[in-house]
C-alpha cells in the first residue's frame, strides 16, 4: 500500500522513501554520568587531541576528519568553554600526543593542563570505529575528568552504524533538522554516504548525554 507525504515521528519530519517503515531511531545507551547536572564551577574544559589505534589505516584518516568536527559539536552543545590542546604541546610534556584516559597518565598531567590551560576538567576522546564507505559507522569514547578530584563525570562509549535502520532514522533526523535551522533544505542522502557529515551526526548525538548546564 502506497502512502504518500512525509512521515513524521521524533521530533522531525522525513520522506517515506528515505527513512523506510522501520522508523525507530538510535539513542546512545552506553554512557554513564556522575550526576545529571554539570558541578556549577565546571566552565572550562580542556579537549585533548582524537586519539586512535595506529591500525587500520582508515582510524587515522578518520581522525584528521572528524577531530575538528567534534571540537565543532563540542562548542554548539554548549555545555562548557572548550580549551583545545595543541599535540605538540602534550609531546613536549608527557612524551605523546594524544592520550584516551584508559592508560595510566603521565605524573602530574592533570595537574599540568588546569595549571597551564586554567581549567576544571578534561575530555579525553578517542575515535574507535570509522569506515568511509556506505553503510558508514563510526565509534566515539570519551571521558570528562574533574582535574581537581579526578573523578570521571561522564564517559561514553558508542558504535553508530548506518547499516542499523535506527541509526538512519536517526542520521536523517540529525540532517533534516540541521539544515532547516540553517534556512536549507535536508539532503538525508549526504549524511548517509559522506563520513564526515555522518561522523558530525554521531558526535553531536553522543555529546547530547551530556549532562546538563
Amino acid at each position: 500500500m502506497a502512502v504518500a507525504g512525509p512521515l513524521v515521528f521524533g521530533g522531525c519530519a522525513a520522506p517515506l522513501r528515505q527513512t523506510g517503515w522501520d522508523t525507530r531511531q538510535y539513542e546512545p545507551n552506553n554512557v554513564c554520568s556522575a550526576a545529571p547536572v554539570l558541578p556549577p564551577t565546571l566552565r572550562r574544559v580542556v579537549v585533548l587531541p582524537l586519539a586512535c589505534n595506529a591500525q587500520p589505516p582508515d582510524l587515522s584518516d578518520g581522525r584528521d576528519a572528524l577531530d575538528p568536527i567534534l571540537r565543532s559539536e563540542l562548542v554548539r552543545a554548549k555545555r562548557f568553554e572548550v580549551v583545545p590542546v595543541c599535540g605538540a604541546d602534550l609531546q613536549r610534556f608527557t612524551g605523546s600526543d594524544t592520550w584516551d584516559g584508559s592508560e595510566a597518565l603521565p605524573p602530574h598531567l592533570l595537574e599540568w593542563l588546569r595549571d597551564n590551560y586554567d581549567c576544571d576538567a578534561v575530555l579525553f576522546c578517542r575515535l574507535t570505529e570509522f569506515h568511509a564507505y556506505p553503510p558508514l559507522a563510526v565509534g566515539w569514547r570519551m571521558k570528562l575528568v574533574d582535574v581537581r578530584s579526578q573523578r570521571i563525570l561522564w564517559a561514553a562509549d558508542e558504535q553508530f552504524d548506518a547499516g542499523q535502520p535506527p541509526v538512519r532514522n536517526s542520521a536523517a533526523c540529525f540532517a533534516f533538522e540541521n539544515e532547516a535551522s540553517m534556512g536549507g533544505s535536508s539532503d538525508e542522502w549526504l549524511v548517509r554516504n559522506s563520513p564526515r557529515r555522518f561522523g558530525q551526526y554521531a558526535a553531536a548525538q553522543l555529546l547530547a548525554t551530556l549532562p546538563r548546564r
